[in-house]
């Protein structure tokens, strides 16, 4: 049986989908663009300020599903520049104490409100 996350401590899902949904002990937590949830303003700051919005709301959303950032399995990262992997490697990094999670990132055209950055994981519970 399937559970939805909803917290009002990530951004509201712009879009017909669950910020995260459980399902057997799994979280799956969908991609986070660097919107404040405060205001549902997107950042328009650079690769670092935008990295470190869009973890922190993974991260609010993973605690709303009663999990961590050490159970994080896999993330996903997707950049609208590859030449921004760096920067965001360094912020991406300081979210995890050790042993980090498998992770892929891939270079995109283009995200959904002009983000240069959007991060998804799935994580244990």
């Amino acid at each position: 049986m399937k559970r939805i996350i909803s917290t009002n401590k990530a951004p509201a899902a712009i879009g017909p989908y669950s910020q995260a949904t459980v399902h057997n002990g799994v979280i799956y937590v969908s991609g986070q663009l660097p919107i404040d949830p405060a205001t549902g303003e997107l950042s328009t700051g650079n690769i670092t300020e935008q990295t470190n919005i869009a973890m922190s709301n993974l991260k609010a959303i993973v605690g709303a599903a009663g999990s961590s950032m050490d159970k994080i399995l896999k993330c996903t990262i997707l950049l609208t520049d590859m030449a921004h992997f760096a920067e965001m490697n360094e912020v991406y990094g300081k979210f995890f104490s050790n042993e980090p999670p498998a992770r892929i990132c891939y270079q995109v055209s283009a995200l959904p409100k002009g983000a240069i950055v959007e991060i998804d994981c799935i994580a244990a519970e």
